[in-house]
């Protein structure tokens, strides 16, 4: 993904230009429009191409998805090789604690073998910590430290070595598609965060016909280095 002012050719349409809103000014704004959002409209809140544009900036979550903040948390549990496959803000980490209760982070996950990491970021503060966590190790006590009412980020990982299962009858596609109506993974775009994809996966569908060129290496977060 390019930075600065870089635009990007959209088959026709408006050139986005990254980050043109603040992270934290971006969730204030979701925030105050929580009680009209649906929670399965924030997933996949980073994909520039996905339904998110219509309310924020994906570019300003996207940006810290490739960070050093999050890519140090993840290769500290995934090792150097890993993928993002979709994140979701949370606008109360409470919710995202019934989520958890109720047994649904990992049902979705359409990666075979089953296998990644969850990097919580509660990204309405000043300076956020990334918490990396397990897939087979989250539950409840992974929210511990976190107010039950302040925004959450839960950015989804899974390692290169697995596969992103695209087939939407897969079991996991199923059961999205009956509990979160809004929500299709099947489509989405994977981005290689770090090191090398050694499963083939499919990393051209869901993006436009432009593809984005990343950066050579990690960005800092909030304009500092971490």
């Amino acid at each position: 993904m390019t930075g600065g002012t870089d635009h990007l050719d959209l088959a026709g349409r408006d050139p986005l230009i990254p980050s043109t809103l603040d992270l934290r000014d971006a969730v204030a704004g979701i925030v105050a429009r929580k009680a009209t959002l649906r929670q399965e409209r924030l997933s996949g809140i980073h994909n520039p191409w996905g339904h998110a544009v219509a309310f924020t900036d994906p570019w300003a979550f996207l940006d810290l998805c490739e960070s050093s903040l999050v890519l140090d948390a993840a290769c500290a549990v995934l090792g150097p090789d890993f993928i993002l496959w979709d994140s979701e803000l949370f606008p109360e980490s409470r919710v995202y604690g019934a989520f958890l209760g109720a047994g649904r982070e990992g049902r979705y996950w359409p990666v075979a073998p089953r296998a990644g990491a969850v990097i919580l970021v509660p990204v309405s503060r000043e300076r956020p910590e990334a918490r990396a966590v397990p897939l087979d190790g989250i539950g409840a006590e992974s929210l511990a430290g976190f107010a039950e009412d302040e925004p959450l980020y839960v950015i989804r990982l899974m390692p290169a070595t697995s596969r992103f299962e695209r087939d939407p009858g897969h079991p996991a596609h199923r059961a999205c598609m009956e509990e979160q109506l809004l929500v299709n993974y099947a489509n989405r775009p994977l981005w290689l965060l770090s090191g090398t994809d050694r499963a083939a996966n499919d990393l051209t569908t869901g993006f436009a016909p432009a593809v984005p060129v990343w950066a050579s290496g990690p960005k800092p977060i909030n304009g500092e280095e971490t």
